[in-house]
């Protein structure tokens, strides 16, 4: 492929070299061409190479043509084709000559060459715009090739680059500084020196590198041979870097950089120095081998992070963002040593310093974690990590310490974890994580127990009507796997003197963006005067029954379920309902309510006999179909009245729009509710 770059230096030498061809040559024929089928250096070779010399006898210059059909430098990785180069041709009264003009090249914008050869000395400046490229070079160290370069675009470079990273694409940024290239022969070219970049920006096809509005001040040593070597020391300005999922944001600070690495053949690069120095902020070191394509085969790194507070946004968004917790807060101090192999983590030790975890929406928040976690990939080793408080979801847990243990790739807690909570106990045992890896993902298990927890203060801290009871219940074995958590077993809840049992509870992305919760609820036996006072929706006295299969939450709001609810007459249990349950049911069910010849006076009565109440309701697509006890007409029976006066309430609408219907519950408590009689 045809790779145009027409400020190159190795363009540089090419010109040169065969200007000096024809400098020694006798100018005072009218005309003089002459043809080289190939022309090899170090550097480049040349084919289908043209000079034409024109210098009349008693003119003070002549013209000097110059054009090669191909040119190619595969150490550096440039690429051209017919190339054209004019320019007067002038003595400059010391034995040298002079000659600038215009060069041009297939696919290129063309530029301004100036060259000038002294007895001893080649001088060659190159410019476009502001862009300007100096080359020196002298007759006593033929090898040797010195470039000044001053604003150069750093696209200029592509094919430089290409050679050890050719995902790479350059797309903005300027280049100043001095390269000295030695192209003796029987050694490896080197490409060395001071380098100032300023607003660089790169990507990869694939989008997992790039780097925006970087700076940098930076001495480089390269050498490209059976064994590509480079070395990079200096400093980074400002700007944005991403590897992968791990974004970094250097913002207005300085980065003390300091890179060493090596290439043998095809294969992968190795780097057995990496340092990386953000003060105050992030210093990590190490070293690290790449495979062919880029991945990691192995690395040990070495971090320290003395504030944690701005390490969010310097290092850990792009994490933190795809787990939905772009907007963490961190506090307190860290380090870490990480060992990777084959794609998977072969060992680490976190030690965290006081940290506080501060999760913003309510999700969860730690005060004082202190300790270490251990892992290994081998060995057994062990560690403790301990906290002060915290709250999850707003619900409130004490101290705890979690010991661990970890071998064969896997951490676990080789002690049951108790935390105090809600006047009562939570209890965690089994935990087991095994981190990612090229073969599976992130997976915990654990098992997890309650007992008595006081549903009054969840209902506080949750923000839910006054309920009074006690939560208990059992989890086995719990999985989460592949942004999912899922629950053997089930809870159990004393409730309103009744039990309401949970089971097939999942969650997916439990912390991450738009949770999503799953479960069956079975109702059993609650009393009805106490769940209707709680929701300030009328009296009703009785037992109620029933389920809530295949609930459905999307953050937090229900999409999907298939409710039932009904009562069951127990012995010695009244059954009444008020007047105002019975306007409440009418208004949001779509629903009126018909009596027998006393249906005028039904307003008169507080409260009216039933036999049974039953109602459901099956979401999807934001409707709920609804239906009761069975038909009555083109209706569904909603209440089924006893006793005089008789009172049946029956609905009419078999689909409701559920926002519509949130709306009507909404506005239960504000008591504008009027019945309907028919």
């Amino acid at each position: 492929m045809v790779r145009p770059q027409p400020l190159s230096p190795l363009l540089l030498q090419w010109v040169a070299l065969l200007a000096m061809l024809f400098a020694a040559g006798p100018l005072h024929a009218r005309a003089m061409s002459a043809r080289v089928q190939r022309v090899d250096t170090a550097v480049a070779s040349l084919q289908g190479v043209q000079v034409r010399l024109e210098w009349d006898k008693d003119a003070d210059h002549g013209r000097l043509r110059l054009q090669a059909r191909q040119a190619d430098a595969p150490d550096l990785g440039y690429r051209f084709r017919n190339l054209d180069w004019q320019c007067p041709l002038r003595r400059d009264g010391k034995g040298g000559w002079q000659c600038a003009g215009e060069v041009r090249a297939a696919g290129g914008a063309p530029f301004q060459l100036a060259v000038a050869f002294g007895v001893a000395t080649t001088d060659a400046r190159v410019s476009r715009g502001p862009a300007r490229m100096h080359l020196q070079r002298n007759a006593a160290t033929p090898d040797f090739t010195r470039i000044d370069l001053t604003a150069v675009p750093l696209a200029w470079t592509q094919a430089l680059l290409a050679k050890t990273w050719p995902a790479a694409h350059l797309k903005a940024g300027r280049l100043s500084g001095r390269l000295d290239i030695d192209s003796g022969q029987g050694r490896p070219l080197r490409v060395s020196g001071p380098l100032q970049l300023r607003d660089a920006a790169l990507d990869t096809p694939d989008g997992t590198i790039a780097a925006e509005s970087l700076g940098a001040d930076l001495d480089i040593d390269a050498g490209f041979a059976g064994t590509d070597t480079v070395s990079v020391r200096g400093t980074l300005r400002g700007g944005e870097l991403l590897f992968g999922s791990t974004y970094v944001s250097l913002q207005d600070r300085q980065v003390a950089l300091r890179v060493q690495g090596s290439k043998r053949g095809e294969g992968g690069w190795r780097f057995p120095e990496l340092r990386w120095q953000d003060e105050g902020i992030l210093v990590a070191s190490g070293n690290a081998a790449l495979t062919p394509d880029g991945s990691v085969r192995e690395a040990t790194l070495r971090l320290e992070s003395a504030s944690l507070a701005p390490l969010r946004d310097g290092y850990l968004s792009g994490w933190l963002g795809l787990a939905g917790l772009g907007h963490l807060a961190l506090a307190g101090a860290a380090d870490a040593w990480v060992d990777v192999a084959d794609g998977g983590l072969r060992g680490a030790l976190v030690r965290l310093h006081d940290v506080t975890i501060d999760d913003p929406q309510g999700r969860f928040d730690f005060n004082g974690l202190d300790g270490d976690v251990a892992f290994s990939g081998d060995a057994p080793v062990q560690s403790a990590l301990r906290w002060r408080d915290g709250a999850l979801y707003g619900l409130t847990f004490g101290p705890a310490r979690l010991p661990f243990a970890s071998q064969g790739g896997e951490l676990r807690v080789t002690e049951p974890v108790a935390l105090p909570l809600l006047g009562g106990e939570a209890r965690f045992d089994g935990i087991r994580i095994r981190p990612p890896s090229d073969a599976h993902g992130l997976e915990i298990q654990f098992g997890l127990s309650l007992d008595k927890l006081d549903i009054a203060q969840l209902s506080k801290a949750l923000d839910w009507p006054a309920f009074t009871g006690q939560l208990s219940g059992s989890i086995p074995r719990a999985r989460y796997a592949n942004d999912r958590l899922d629950f053997d077993g089930g809870l159990d809840m004393q409730l309103f003197n009744g039990r309401v049992q949970v089971s097939s509870l999942s969650m997916e992305r439990p912390f991450g963006v738009a949770p999503t919760l799953t479960s069956d609820i079975v109702i059993d036996d609650l009393d009805l005067e106490s769940v209707t006072g709680v929701f300030g929706f009328g009296s009703i006295t009785g037992a109620l029954d029933g389920h809530i299969k295949g609930l459905r939450l999307v953050d937090w709001q229900p999409v999907a379920f298939d409710a039932e609810l009904h009562t069951e007459r127990k012995r010695g249990l009244r059954q009444r309902i008020s007047q105002r349950a019975v306007q409440n049911i009418s208004s949001v069910g779509d629903a009126s309510f018909v009596g027998s010849l006393q249906g005028r006076l039904i307003a008169l009565f507080d409260d009216f006999g039933y036999k049974r109440i039953g109602i459901a309701c099956r979401l999807a697509d934001e409707v709920c179909t609804m239906d009761g006890l069975g038909s009555a007409g083109q209706g569904f029976i909603i209440v089924e009245g006893a006793g005089l006066p008789r009172l049946t309430v029956v609905g009419f609408n078999r689909r409701v729009d559920w926002p519509t219907l949130l709306e009507r519950l909404a506005a239960i408590g504000t008591g504008d509710v009027k019945p309907v009689v028919q």
